[in-house]
């Protein structure tokens, strides 16, 4: 503060100093030396700005102190400025939600089993549940139903477009069946024998130990007592008696109404075997009567509400795998099966799809040999990868050999055909590429002798073809006397889907081909050439494929097994399996059968 001459610097200093020392020197735990240095205050100014004495002065901030000290309020001004924190007092703590012992502890309790048990009233049974709940150490909410049918409805899904009004069943984990508990079906609606209780049986938690009423005033008016000879045995026909035959019935209508839920049974001890026999019609666990007790009735709903479930993961593994065994079969008949009985040629194919436990994927094939000789090969890939693009794939190949079947080749076909991807497709951004090698007749038809005689005497004979390409790869020509080579793709047309045909932009023209005797022609999709080469980003490229292919040429393979190696070191390349469809095609004409002599 600067000095202004009259003092007010020095007695505001002593005031404050006063004020501190007088705060401080009652505050508990205070250190000795802070309330000395700040009483040096008043020493040093004599008087304060009002002019009173500083004694005067320290005995009213004295008793102001006192008064702040049992109101529970504080000065500001004796830390200096506000929010500054006062000499000789810690840090504030951290306050922390509150919790309780109760809440804790119930939070990490286990959920309680919900057990409902069915009855037929008796009030013999009923104190025998209690007793076992109440003995059996576990936390249980019990529920009772009278008799099967009520049962089956309180265990009954809400569908899912019921009314939201409609109150929600309890989740059971278990059923408790007394098999002395008479069922008699239903026999239609509206009688009598299908009379039920209402669906909203929500019994009150019973807590760790003890049960809940359903409270419904019309329980009991469901399962009335079967007659007495109702399932009386047949001494002629050596029957079963009418303990298993009640009991059992029972528990197949409950099974066929209900089998998503654990159940155990009760019996009694007159007849043992009832209980084996449950278990083998379905039940989880059996108990027989007053020979159980608390620990074990809490053993025995554990262990069926484990095998319930693990039931039903085996149920669900089971379905998922016949779902894929019926999946894989589809996949595998909608695969091509070319037609080139009479051609004289032999058709290497390979597929891979790169879907993880797929049999087809967005790449198409097929190969077909029309009436008049000529032979037709179509090799093309969808945009994208997963099922939506592989049934376009196999719809465009089936399409594809239809109009072949139907007399259409060349620009006509192939408009066509995009006029069927345009309607096929879930959007106008996919399409598809195309390869289609039309091979002119006058080749080595036929079949048997005629057809050796015929390639003989065609040995030195060019054969005449056309290829088509919509945005596809140009395939390899693989020569007998020279290295592959990439036929011409200068008249590449767009790939299908791109361009609408109606403006005479979507055309794709041919390309006229001489094949040279001992020709073979591998026809590809992208997948196989864009595979990395090492850890890096350099793709394999049709200039590695022509390489890689050249070497397993010069290694003597040919048909199959050169696909295979081709196809095993383009994998090894890429460090592993390749990630899109690749579908790989070698078309060859078939040599001279030799003479036997």
């Amino acid at each position: 503060m600067p000095a202004t001459g009259d003092g007010r610097a020095a007695a505001a200093a002593g005031r404050f100093g006063t004020a501190d020392a007088a705060d401080t020197g009652r505050r508990p735990g205070a250190g000795p030396g802070t309330a000395q240095g700040a009483a040096q205050g008043p020493a040093q100014s004599g008087h304060t700005a009002g002019g009173r004495p500083g004694a005067q002065r320290s005995k009213a901030q004295r008793t102001a102190a006192e008064q702040r000290e049992r109101t529970g309020h504080t000065d500001t001004r004796a830390a200096g400025s506000a929010g500054r924190p006062e000499p000789g007092r810690g840090p504030a703590p951290i306050p922390h939600p509150r919790t309780t012992p109760g809440a804790r502890s119930e939070a990490a309790d286990p959920a309680p089993y919900r057990l409902l048990v069915i009855e037929d009233g008796a009030a013999s049974g009923t104190e025998l549940i209690e007793a076992l709940v109440a003995d059996s150490g576990a936390r249980v909410e019990l529920h009772r139903a009278d008799g099967i049918e009520h049962a089956a409805q309180l265990l009954t899904p809400v569908p899912p477009g019921a009314r939201r009004s409609r109150p929600r069943p309890v989740d059971f984990n278990c059923v408790l069946l007394d098999l002395a508990v008479p069922f008699r079906p239903s026999h239609g609606d509206g009688g009598p024998e299908a009379a039920a209780p209402a669906a909203d049986d929500a019994a009150a938690p019973a807590g760790p130990a003890g049960p809940a009423d359903a409270g419904h005033p019309d329980a009991g008016t469901t399962a009335s007592a079967a007659p007495a000879d109702a399932h009386r045995p047949d001494p002629a026909s050596g029957a079963e008696g009418p303990a298993i035959a009640d009991g059992l019935d029972g528990l197949r209508e409950l099974r066929r109404r209900a089998p998503h839920v654990a159940v155990i049974v009760l019996t009694d001890a007159s007849v043992p075997e009832l209980g084996a026999a449950a278990v083998a019609a379905g039940a989880q666990d059996f108990l027989v009567r007053h020979e159980t007790d608390g620990p074990l009735l809490a053993r025995a709903l554990r262990y069926a509400v484990e095998r319930k479930r693990a039931d039903e993961s085996h149920r669900r593994l089971v379905e998922a795998e016949l779902r894929g065994q019926e999946n894989a079969r589809l996949q595998r008949h909608l695969l091509p099966t070319p037609l080139l009985d009479g051609a004289g040629l032999a058709f290497t194919r390979r597929y891979r799809p790169g879907r993880r436990r797929a049999l087809l994927g967005g790449d198409f094939y097929d190969a077909v040999r029309t009436d008049d000789g000529t032979v037709h090969v179509v090799i093309g890939d969808v945009c994208g990868h997963g099922p939506d693009e592989a049934a376009l794939g196999v719809a465009l190949r089936i399409a594809w050999r239809t109009l072949v079947f139907a007399g259409l080749t060349g620009q006509e076909l192939l408009t066509t055909l995009q006029h069927v991807l345009e309607h096929e497709r879930r959007s106008d951004e996919i399409f598809a590429t195309l390869c289609m090698l039309v091979l002119a007749p006058g080749g080595a038809a036929g079949t048997g002798h005629s057809a050796g005689r015929a390639a003989r005497g065609r040995a030195e004979q060019v054969e005449h073809a056309r290829l088509f390409l919509a945005g596809h790869p140009a395939p390899l020509l693989l020569g007998s006397g020279g290295p592959p080579e990439l036929l011409p793709a200068e008249r590449t047309g767009p790939a299908l889907g791109l361009l609408p045909c109606t403006d005479g932009l979507a055309v794709w023209p041919a390309q006229e081909l001489e094949l040279r005797p001992g020709w073979s022609i591998m026809l590809y999709t992208d997948g196989l050439v864009e595979g990395r080469v090492g850890a890096g980003s350099r793709r394999l490229g049709q200039d590695g494929l022509i390489d890689l292919i050249a070497d397993h040429q010069a290694g003597g393979l040919t048909r199959g097994r050169l696909v295979d190696s081709a196809l095993a070191e383009v994998e090894e390349l890429n460090g592993g399996a390749l990630t899109d469809d690749v579908a790989v095609l070698l078309l060859e004409r078939n040599p001279v059968p030799a003479l036997m002599g």
